[in-house]
């Protein structure tokens, strides 16, 4: 029998504000008017098998979110990070992505924060688990993203045995994309990792915003390989270029000939990625 653990926790950072093509008609409340729901629940379908366990992060008019927990083995409290998986969805590779992770002494969560995906990316990956008590993802910039962000990041510091000041973002493509949505609207983490990041809020134009260490990783052929023009390796470079100049804490790495998701079908720089991940993340955010 599946023993429930439930986790209710209020929401009480400072205020969040979206990007600033939204500033005049929008904000994010530095509090949800009912905070989330954390409870365990069985493995979907066709992930019964791996080492993870299942939450459902629920909020009261944004719906609901289904995580996967990977922990490291040995004692805590951990360090923690949260994977935000691209438009393809929320694939079973993104639960791997977090079993890695865990691995390298994290408390990893892999979350599904909007439901369906596809697009040019979806071959790279399985079919996605279904999340069908969210909405699907929204067109353009899509503010909503920082709500969704914000209230897995409470979960994910809500979570037994997680450092609650140890808490960093990774984001694959779109996810990556809701990342730097979260963090230039205040957003409280350590650390992030923009993982084959689109930048369509072109956030070079805000470089002197960020103030976590941030790590980017891109191919050197993207948009190949299942990206959108956002993704051209150049707007990553633009935005390491940024960083420095005004004298951020960056650290990028180019894989040569890698595409969009080379990630998640070359087991080569799958590897040499997640050492370089693991890495950044033990000097940011790690005991």
């Amino acid at each position: 029998m599946l023993k429930l653990h439930v986790v209710t926790v209020a929401i009480t950072a400072g205020a969040l504000v979206l990007p600033a093509s939204h500033r005049s008609t929008q904000t994010v409340p530095g509090g949800l008017q009912k905070p989330p729901s954390v409870t365990a629940t069985e493995a979907p379908a066709g992930a019964e098998t791996l080492p993870v366990t299942w939450v459902r992060v629920a909020v009261p008019n944004l719906g609901v979110m289904r995580a996967a927990v990977a922990r490291p083995s040995g004692t805590g409290p951990f360090p923690a990070v949260l994977i935000l998986h691209g438009t393809h969805g929320f694939a079973r590779q993104y639960v791997e992505w977090a079993g890695d992770l865990a691995r390298g002494g994290f408390i990893a969560v892999a979350a599904c924060w909007f439901s369906g995906g596809g697009g040019a990316g979806a071959y790279a990956v399985t079919p996605p688990i279904p999340c069908p008590e969210i909405p699907p993802l929204g067109s353009g910039d899509y503010p909503e993203a920082v709500r969704f962000v914000e209230v897995l990041t409470t979960a994910t510091r809500a979570l037994p045995g997680v450092r609650a000041d140890r808490l960093a973002l990774v984001g694959h493509s779109r996810g990556a994309g809701a990342v730097l949505q979260y963090l230039l609207a205040g957003g409280n983490v350590q650390a992030a990792i923009l993982h084959s990041s689109g930048y369509a809020l072109r956030p070079d134009s805000r470089a002197g915003e960020f103030n976590v260490p941030i790590q980017i990783l891109h191919g050197t052929t993207e948009p190949a390989g299942g990206g959108s023009p956002n993704n051209h390796v150049s707007l990553a470079r633009d935005f390491e270029t940024a960083l420095r100049r005004h004298q951020k804490t960056v650290e990028a790495s180019y894989y040569e000939g890698g595409g969009h998701n080379s990630f998640f079908i070359n087991s080569a720089q799958r590897d040499d990625e997640l050492k370089t991940m693991i890495d950044f993340l033990r000097r940011h955010v790690g005991r």
